[in-house]
């Protein structure tokens, strides 16, 4: 695969088929997203998934992954074939191998994945985004990058990433995705001035998690805005014993603070590729036994929901500062394939550093968008001072709020 695979010099002019939906026959029901049903079907004797929006609120974020989609064109990145006008729904390529997180974390049986797989993974997905990145006249920010959202074809050997519609306003992505706040950077819910090095961010920690099969912050638990304080304050997932130094690098590396610090797209992409030459096999399918005596993945449901999960049986049986990843699976490299990792030492994620850093007096300006849309504050009137000061005094009892709710939250016996 080259990087610079589906690139052009140009901004492709966005094209989309206007579909009968007479023509489609739909199937079944495989998934609901933030912003609709997805379905599986038949269009002119192809496979396609048509994702139809649940009401008219939703038009504008349709309208935005139409967009999107229209103008990229990429093996890595899902096909639209059309839209829809009645219902509104896309149309576009199905993925029979469901989406990396059921791969991951799914109900048994679960699919046996080597080393190279995931290395695969990470490639694929990083040519993608490097793709998105290099897009004129303006990069494309995914700001949504997570396992749910990259899908898998080809017996789990292509993956395909989807889900454009949270290229939308901050306060939209904010209030309908607080399931991805283990993958997002935290300049995203800090409201602060963010660039495609946001995507960058949640792709060292996608790399970590198909290396050690578990989900991200899953020891932290609870509301979404425990894992937004526990990133805000520099806390990262364990460090992975065994694990090769190029690897630990290039992905410590992504998740830094500060994201000047974070490399390009396209040099993850130049790094993966001169590291699958030590990892053969990825080519091979993936493998579902139909019994898998290892209970040490918990069961999940299809769609992320990192905040509220349930602590993985396995937990119990490995330090939180540190995981093992085998031998066998992770080769020697050579030594000129070593990155300088400029990074400070970090806080790993454990509770006992989460819960220390609660005596902080730093606050995530955006936090209260993760509370339920009755709670957070109006959008003041921008010509009311009035209105403008009881926003600010909205957000502040809102941030206090979050910050009791967590307090009680970490006083709580786990589940």
């Amino acid at each position: 695969m080259a990087a610079s695979e589906g690139d052009n010099d140009a901004d492709p002019q966005p094209s989309w088929e206007d579909i009968n939906y007479d023509e489609i026959n739909v199937v079944q029901i495989v998934g609901r997203g933030a912003f609709g049903v997805v379905y599986r079907g038949k269009w002119r004797n192809t496979d396609v998934a048509i994702k139809e929006i649940d009401s008219e609120s939703e038009r504008k974020t349709f309208l935005i992954e139409l967009r999107q989609l229209s103008r990229v064109k990429h093996r890595n990145i899902v096909k639209l074939y059309g839209a829809c006008r009645n219902p509104v729904c896309l149309v576009m390529e199905f993925a029979e191998g469901g989406s990396l997180y059921n791969v991951l974390h799914g109900s048994e049986p679960v699919a046996s994945y080597k080393a190279a797989h995931a290395m695969s993974w990470c490639l694929q997905c990083a040519l993608g985004v490097a793709y998105l990145h290099s897009m004129k006249p303006k990069a494309l920010i995914h700001r949504d990058l997570k396992p749910p959202n990259l899908l898998l074809v080809d017996d789990g050997r292509v993956l395909k990433i989807c889900d454009f519609g949270t290229a939308c306003d901050i306060q939209t992505h904010m209030t309908n995705n607080k399931g991805s706040a283990a993958w997002m950077a935290p300049e995203v819910f800090e409201g602060s001035n963010y660039s495609e090095k946001c995507d960058v961010f949640s792709w060292g920690i996608i790399l970590w998690e198909v290396i050690t099969r578990r989900k991200p912050f899953d020891e932290i638990g609870g509301p979404a805005f425990r894992i937004m304080w526990a990133v805000h304050n520099g806390t990262r997932p364990p460090q992975v014993r065994n694990l090769p130094r190029p690897l630990e690098n290039i992905m410590t590396r992504c998740w830094d603070g500060d994201p000047s610090k974070r490399p390009s797209m396209e040099e993850i992409v130049r790094t993966m590729k001169q590291l699958m030459k030590y990892f053969p096999g990825h080519n091979e399918p993936l493998q579902y036994p139909t019994y898998v005596p290892d209970m040490s993945l918990s069961n999940s449901s299809a769609e992320a929901s990192s905040g509220a999960s349930n602590r993985s049986d396995r937990e119990g049986q490995t330090p939180h500062h540190s995981l093992t990843v085998r031998h066998q699976e992770l080769p020697i490299l050579p030594s000129p394939l070593k990155i300088e990792n400029t990074e400070k030492n970090r806080p790993r994620s454990s509770s006992v550093e989460f819960s220390d850093s609660m005596g902080s007096d730093n606050s995530i300006p955006m936090a209260y968008l993760t509370l339920e849309c009755n709670l957070q504050p109006l959008t003041p009137c921008s010509t009311s001072k009035e209105s403008i000061a009881v926003f600010h005094q909205h957000c502040r009892m809102a941030q206090e709020y979050l910050k009791v709710q967590t307090e009680i939250a970490l006083l709580l016996p786990p589940p």
